[in-house]
């Protein structure tokens, strides 16, 4: 069992305040009911900060038989590319794995390393997200930490594989958030310009751009990878549903955190 790390710091810790939040956050959000989302990029700060810009992805979200999720590994912990195949615990309830797909997923760059997920938080804030809409699907958390563009297409051909030829019902959910502690126009003019390229899910030109600008994008790899595996289930383009920033909270437009809503259909 995969135990909260970060709950009453990214979240509330108690059930009754996390479903506040997460309420809040979706108050706010478009909707318009569920969209054919084969990916999506959402962020993973602390819901106070990016959880209305991850609500845009999980209003419209459809529901699944699985929900994979991929994002950045801050901490060095484990393997290079880390799949876990532990049950998830939050502050709402459990959530299992869905071991199928993932020892589809072993013998290739993917390996188990739980000790990759034991503090990660890009991965457990999305879990309450979708325990709010859904019931009865099945998560596979990955943590990426090499995030080098072969790296990030090899894991994103070899979910997108598995899927199929399991024939999935699945979405691949990218954890990341964009430019990091810069000024608020700074930020915006780096992160349109990724963005720009994640909308065209061209891969090459997000590193250019990434490698280009310098960008502190944490999640690149893992959008890369959805990317990839969203193409190899359909998905033709993108679309961004929000972009905001820190500072559009906070007021404090000295240094900003980006933060983006996609959806790959």
């Amino acid at each position: 069992m995969r135990r909260p790390a970060v709950a009453g710091q990214f979240y509330p810790r108690h059930p009754e305040d996390l479903v506040k939040a997460l309420e809040e956050a979706f108050r706010d959000a478009a909707g318009g009911g569920p969209l054919p989302i084969r990916g999506a990029v959402v962020p993973h700060a602390g819901y106070t900060y990016s959880g209305g810009v991850a609500a845009e992805v999980y209003s419209i979200l459809p529901e699944r038989e699985t929900y994979v999720l991929i994002g950045p590994n801050h901490h060095g912990l484990g393997l290079p590319v880390a799949l876990s195949k532990e049950s998830w615990m939050t502050p709402l309830g459990e959530v299992g794995c869905d071991l199928e797909l993932a020892d589809e997923l072993l013998g290739g760059i993917i390996e188990v390393d739980e000790s990759a997920h034991l503090y990660e938080h890009s991965l457990e804030v999305q879990i309450p997200f979708l325990q709010a809409r859904y019931q009865g699907f099945k998560i596979l958390p990955i943590s990426m930490g090499l995030q080098d563009e072969e790296t990030a297409i090899e894991v994103g051909e070899a979910v997108g594989e598995a899927v199929k030829r399991l024939g999935r019902d699945c979405t691949i959910i990218a954890s990341s958030d964009f430019t990091h502690y810069e000024p608020q126009e700074d930020a915006r003019r780096k992160d349109s310009q990724v963005i720009e390229a994640i909308l065209r899910m061209d891969v090459p030109a997000i590193y250019r751009t990434v490698y280009g600008l310098n960008l502190t994008s944490c999640g690149y790899g893992p959008i890369s990878a959805a990317i990839t595996a969203s193409r190899i289930l359909g998905a033709e383009s993108g679309k961004l549903l929000r972009y905001s920033t820190s500072g559009d909270v906070t007021g404090d437009y000295g240094q900003v955190v980006g933060y983006g809503a996609i959806a790959f259909i």
